[in-house]
């Protein structure tokens, strides 16, 4: 059978100008379907990795008011940040990956503090979050548009849930906007293992297990469809329609290296249903476990050994006694 030279890789193929898509109609912008903008355009380095072609974008009404309210939380979130190092500029750069947006104090409970003093990590969340939903909004809205299914929506949307029980659900039901993650790279990770502790090590969250399961097993799932597709390039492999049509092509080649090692293969669509949910269910199920987290479980680790899911180490430490307290110390 001869190789055939895909599009993904040595041979790029374009046209006297870019597709402009599939024709929508037009309509108001809300209830219906605005142009899209720019002419759209070739990136050869870009046909190295994918498809060559740059736009057209469609934003419309969604995609605009979610692009104006991310940008007013990602300036908030960065002005604060540059206040904290008294509007120094080089080591505001210096100590980016440092540098934190902070929730309000505990003091402060449910309640909106002065702009200094937590206000402002409100006002930036409200704008990020209102800019995330609209965007999956937006996301929804395309794939109707387009007759398509909207997986990509609620797979979107998992990811909304994680983000709304870390900042939002969790904070609300313990009473407190001090509950909530900082804004910040590493701040937000000092977070997460201050929280852990807390709560007596999140490993023995159960939510969290299966998320991690969930994240190991995406990662595995995606690397076997990728791998194979990619090793099948030769043949074709990602012209998937066409190929379960045929005998001797590389669809059959990769049922049939599947069947050989595993005893078993997945057909086109059953591997990215399973990657689908795999995916989708890692933020889900970790969503839950934080959500528990405090609101009915207080320290995973007792809650482990009583159920046997964890051991109980014996208590060998002895009481510490200070050296300056001792005869003969230096006074």
């Amino acid at each position: 059978m001869p190789e055939y030279q895909n599009l993904f890789t040595r041979v790029q193929v374009r046209g006297p100008t870019p597709y402009p898509g599939t024709p929508m109609g037009e309509g108001q912008l809300l209830v219906g379907n605005s142009t899209r903008e720019m002419r759209g355009g070739f990136v050869h380095l870009f046909g190295r990795i994918g498809d060559a072609q740059i736009g057209p974008v469609y934003l419309g009404t969604l995609g605009v008011l979610s692009l104006i309210f991310g940008f007013i939380a990602i300036e908030i979130i960065g002005l604060n940040m540059l206040a904290s190092v008294n509007w120094d500029v080089v080591q505001f750069v210096r100590q980016l990956f440092w540098l934190a947006l902070e929730p309000p104090s505990a003091e402060y409970g449910l309640r909106i503090p002065p702009l200094r003093e937590g206000g402002w990590w409100i006002v930036a969340g409200f704008c990020l979050t209102v800019s995330i939903l609209l965007w999956w909004a937006r996301t929804y809205r395309r794939a109707r548009a387009l007759g398509m299914g909207t997986h990509v929506a609620w797979a979107f949307a998992a990811a909304i849930w994680l983000y709304l029980v870390l900042g939002f659900i969790r904070p609300v039901l313990m009473g407190s906007w001090s509950e909530a993650v900082p804004f910040g790279i590493f701040p937000h990770l000092d977070w997460t293992a201050a929280f852990s502790i807390r709560y007596g090590n999140l490993f023995y969250n159960p939510f969290h297990a299966l998320s991690i399961v969930f994240l190991y097993g995406s990662t595995l799932l995606f690397a076997m469809h990728g791998a194979t597709i990619l090793a099948l390039g030769r043949y074709g492999g990602e012209r998937e329609i066409e190929l379960v049509l045929d005998r001797g092509t590389a669809a059959e080649r990769g049922a049939l290296f599947w069947r050989w090692c595993m005893g078993f293969n997945a057909s086109f669509e059953s591997i990215h249903r399973w990657a689908w949910w795999f995916a989708v269910l890692c933020p889900l199920t970790g969503g839950i476990g934080i959500l528990l987290t405090g609101t009915v479980v207080d320290n995973w680790y007792l809650w482990a050994v009583e159920r046997h899911f964890a051991p109980a180490y014996p208590q060998l430490w002895a009481p510490v006694i200070d050296p300056a307290l001792t005869t003969g110390a230096p006074r």
